[in-house]
């Protein structure tokens, strides 16, 4: 009986669409295959297991592709990692190689282990009674990501930082009292402190309450009155065979434990055909750099996609609360550290809403409804939500969510500084920045033959060609190459780019497209020769372009967890590859500049920002002119 329950995921792999992500029996089998081959010391953990994404072209020209799983593997002992592929139709492992100096995402088994490394450091307890601090039970301990700054002895290992915070049973929101002036630079592998920072011994531990529940926040408001959503007759939209279809749009879903969601074969149903707009979305990297230079903050610059996994860290959802009344929540399934599948309840949304007018004139008006898909990522302190919002004018908005509780400091009665805004009683926030940088596969009508033009506007110089002052240009020019497409926004020029086919033309005569449309976005103010600008590159440009590669996916490089920089786009674009004619993908970087206010205390109110997909020629006229009037 054994033996064919263990089959039964195999063979209904055939009628598996290519790109649906791994079920349950199949990353138990996986897991199975990877074990059995032999070669992997027991004692090495899983880091992430997802599917292995078949090529791109098979996938386009619908051929047979086998079921294949991609896991990443770590031995603390030894302080290696391993990348396997295990083939889930032939129960084969096919691929199996150790990457040389490669540190996989930190988790909470560092956490733990760090934890305990420090807490039998008699440092680390001498420092915490220094500050009055007599039980050890009463810290918590948060293992930061360390980054690398060729700093002594982190060259080799597994390295974090170790901070430590106030807790009790009554406090949940330990975030809130920072044990200021003590950081321990902690070696996994060697099991030891390498160093301890233990300054400002004077500062006090803040103390005020700021818990986010309701009792403790009394009185509350009266209660605004009853809004109900529903839909007597269920969704709009339906999934069939994995894809969702709704409205004239068509597209697949998959939650990635690194990526978080991402988003696969994006179409429009136009004259009887889906017509394909983007092959693949989804968040790439992301860098949340710190801009206090002192010695217990200058190493905080996170990237939360690559060291720590939006999709690991997704969070339940609740219809009415997390997403409106008529919100469907889907479950996900990923593998933990001993390969067995863990079910992701409820972490990603999906639903309709009213989108106000979608267009007007005199007497004759639509009303837009919006397809909205979306996850949220707790990414320790911060909360990150993440939108995908199809319009039925061909439109997609892309949303980056910002809430949570910001990371903060002790600081003294009085005190102030540059690098920091005071939000509480002895609190305050550093000044930082939040980097998302998203990988858009464009397909515009097609893979093969796609180009990116960049459009400028400018004024025409008042003279004889524009005697009265008011008249402007705007001025197209193809980026032919990977360092001709490295940009950024010109707010004067009000800069925009397009992805337009080569072969494929509208009813007018004109290459079709979709044109990216930035929003809100901000430029690094970390130096370019600093580390975090050497392992984060991407940072240099807001909007890259490549030719598509399979194996180019993660801006940052596959493993950016104590990267020395270097990797990634940084790398790849070297070659200065044409992007003419070609599929071509387009990397765009949304930054946000975050100084802190006292509002943004003890929980940060949402702040979203994002950037759209238009289609620009795509279509001959408007194409929501088919939308029925409200009945």
């Amino acid at each position: 009986m054994r033996f064919t329950l263990a089959l039964l995921p195999l063979a209904l792999a055939a009628a598996t669409p290519p790109l649906a992500p791994l079920t349950a029996p199949e990353i138990r089998a996986a897991t199975g295959i990877i074990r059995a081959d032999g070669r992997l010391p027991v004692s090495a953990r899983f880091s992430m297991m997802a599917l292995d994404e078949p090529p791109k072209q098979s996938v386009l020209d619908r051929a047979a592709v086998p079921r294949r799983a991609f896991a990443v593997l770590y031995d603390y002992a030894s302080d290696r990692t391993w990348e396997a592929v295990a083939n889930l139709d032939t129960r084969k492992l096919e691929r199996l190689r150790q990457v040389p100096g490669a540190e996989p995402m930190v988790n909470g088994e560092d956490s733990m282990r760090a934890d305990q490394i420090v807490r039998a450091d008699p440092r680390w307890e001498r420092a915490l009674r220094e500050r009055g601090i007599r039980d050890l039970n009463t810290v918590a301990t948060i293992a930061w990501t360390a980054g690398y700054f060729a700093l002594p002895g982190t060259d080799r290992g597994r390295i974090v930082r170790a901070v430590p915070y106030l807790w009790d049973a009554n406090s949940r929101n330990f975030y809130a009292h920072p044990i200021e002036g003590v950081v321990a630079h902690v070696n996994l592998t060697q099991g030891k402190v390498i160093d301890l920072l233990d300054i400002d011994r004077g500062l006090p531990i803040p103390r005020e309450p700021a818990e986010l529940g309701a009792p403790y926040n009394m009185p509350l408001r009266e209660a605004p009155a009853p809004l109900s959503i529903t839909q007597p007759n269920g969704p709009g939209f339906r999934v069939e065979d994995g894809e969702v279809r709704w409205q004239k749009w068509r597209f697949r879903w998959a939650m990635h434990p690194r990526e978080g969601l991402v988003l696969y074969q994006v179409g429009y149903e136009d004259g009887g055909r889906v017509r394909p707009v983007m092959y693949r979305g989804s968040i790439s990297e992301m860098v949340v750099p710190y801009g206090d230079p002192s010695q217990g903050w200058y190493f905080r610059n996170s990237f939360d996609a690559g060291e720590l996994g939006l999709g690991l860290t997704a969070a339940s959802l609740t219809p009415g609360v997390d997403c409106p009344q008529n919100c469907s929540v889907l479950d996900a399934v990923t593998a933990n550290s001993s390969g067995e599948p863990v079910p992701l309840r409820r972490v990603v949304a999906i639903y309709e809403r009213d989108g106000g007018i979608l267009w007007k004139h005199e007497n004759e008006t639509r009303r837009a409804r919006d397809l909205v898909i979306g996850f949220v990522a707790t990414v320790g302190n911060y909360d990150y939500g993440f939108e995908w919002i199809f319009h039925q004018d061909g439109a997609i908005d892309v949303r980056a969510l910002l809430t949570g509780i910001m990371a903060a400091k002790a600081v003294a009665a009085g005190s102030h500084d540059p690098y920091s805004h005071l939000v509480g009683k002895n609190v305050a926030a550093p000044h930082h920045q939040h980097f998302f940088t998203y990988r858009l596969d464009m397909d515009v009508d097609g893979a093969a033959a796609n180009r990116v033009i960049e459009i400028n506007s400018e004024a025409v110089p008042v003279g004889r060609q524009n005697p009265y002052g008011g008249a402007f240009q705007m001025h197209e020019t193809p980026l032919n190459t990977e360092r001709e497409a490295q940009r950024n926004l010109n707010l004067a020029a009000s800069r925009k780019w397009i992805v337009q086919s080569t072969a494929a033309k509208n009813a007018l005569g004109m290459p079709t497209g979709y044109a990216l449309l930035p929003g809100g976005n901000a430029v690094a103010y970390a130096a370019p020769e600093s580390w975090v600008r050497k392992r984060a590159p991407f940072l240099n440009a807001h909007l890259w372009v490549t030719p598509y590669r399979d194996d180019e996916r993660y801006a940052g490089g596959d493993y950016p967890n104590q990267s020395r920089g270097g990797e990634g786009l940084a790398l790849w674009t070297r070659a200065d590859r044409s992007v003419s004619d070609t599929d071509v993908v387009l990397w765009y970087t949304l930054g946000v500049t975050h100084n802190p206010r006292p509002e943004d205390w003890p929980v940060m109110p949402v702040q979203a920002e994002g950037f759209r997909l238009v289609p620009w020629g795509f279509f001959s006229r408007n194409p929501a002119m088919d939308v029925p009037p409200v009945q």
